[in-house]
């Protein structure tokens, strides 16, 4: 494997791992009232355009990053609109 595509993958990995523990705080507490809609409106529709570019670009670790933060990302903006 290519010294570039190990810190793609990493990177990929350190952010999308960023997400857990806010998304287990949100379910587990449902409280959302901290979070911003837009922000979180803009990330996840961000997340799936890397993700559309990932796989236009056959581009495994922002397939995979992307696929992860926004399963991640769209829960946290579920529960922020359902609990808003």
């Amino acid at each position: 494997m290519e010294l570039f595509t190990i810190i793609g993958l990493l990177a990929a990995t350190l952010t999308t791992v960023s997400f857990i523990p806010q998304a287990i705080k949100v379910i587990k507490t449902k409280q959302t009232k901290d979070l911003s809609l837009t922000m979180y409106s803009a990330f996840t529709l961000g997340i799936f355009l890397w993700l559309i570019y990932g796989i236009m670009t056959k581009d495994a670790p922002i397939i995979v990053a992307n696929v992860v933060t926004a399963i991640l990302a769209s829960i946290i903006l579920i529960m922020k609109i359902k609990y808003k």
